[in-house]
């Protein structure tokens, strides 16, 4: 266990503490950002590269064990957290130049939140920690709920001092809290720009991951549920 936590340090340390504070400056005035974008890439692929090695090795312990019916539930809530990633692919990148200076910039799944991506890495890290109840998987799947918490704030952050006047418009019609513009009057859903096909293709690969995740990842999410 102590390998994994160690596996976790390093991960969250490399993506909270240097990418998402002022050492990443730092980093990028000594070797540009091209290249300290390609060494953190390899020093990602390494981190996670130990994470997953330490987590299949570390010792299982129970905390508890999820009842038929929540493993039914957990189920479907990993049907919004594909859509969500999904539909982060098909949307502009948060990036105040993207954004624009005019209201009415924020479009599509960006108007139900700027983070779709991080909260479907949230979903997805807290579905497993809940579904599984071992202490390794909470530290496993728990750096990345903390790594995806932790990065909303920390890429506003940075969007707004790359261009402050843009992404205070920007800000002033999305939200970090999914609906949240929505709800407080700032912005309104329009199903017309997410369209019917991302939907059609989030249920085609939700259901796949469902019935395939036993021979891929070795578990099936609901006992006899599986191909």
């Amino acid at each position: 266990m102590s390998i994994l936590i160690l596996a976790a340090a390093l991960w969250l340390g490399l993506h909270i503490g240097v990418a998402g504070t002022g050492l990443r400056g730092a980093l990028v005035a000594v070797v540009g950002e091209r290249g300290f974008r390609a060494l953190f890439g390899i020093c990602s692929i390494a981190a996670i590269s130990f994470l997953v090695i330490a987590f299949n090795h570390a010792p299982r312990s129970g905390l508890w064990y999820a009842a038929p019916w929540l493993r039914w539930v957990l189920a479907g809530l990993m049907l919004p957290a594909v859509f969500l990633l999904l539909a982060s692919f098909a949307t502009v990148s948060l990036k105040p130049e993207d954004a624009g200076t005019r209201r009415g910039s924020a479009r599509g799944i960006l108007r139900v939140t700027r983070h779709p991506m991080l909260w479907s890495f949230t979903l997805w890290a807290t579905i497993h920690i809940i579904g599984n109840g071992e202490l390794a998987a909470c530290v496993f799947f728990g750096t990345f709920l903390l790594t995806a918490l932790a990065g909303m704030p920390s890429i506003d952050g940075k969007a707004a001092r790359r261009n402050a006047q843009t992404w205070n418009s920007f800000a002033a019609e999305t939200s970090i809290l999914p609906f949240g513009a929505i709800l407080g009057g700032r912005n309104r859903f329009s199903a017309a720009e997410i369209g019917w096909l991302l939907p059609l293709v989030s249920i085609a690969l939700w259901a796949a991951m469902l019935l395939l995740h036993q021979k891929v990842i070795g578990v099936a999410p609901i006992p006899g549920l599986s191909l």
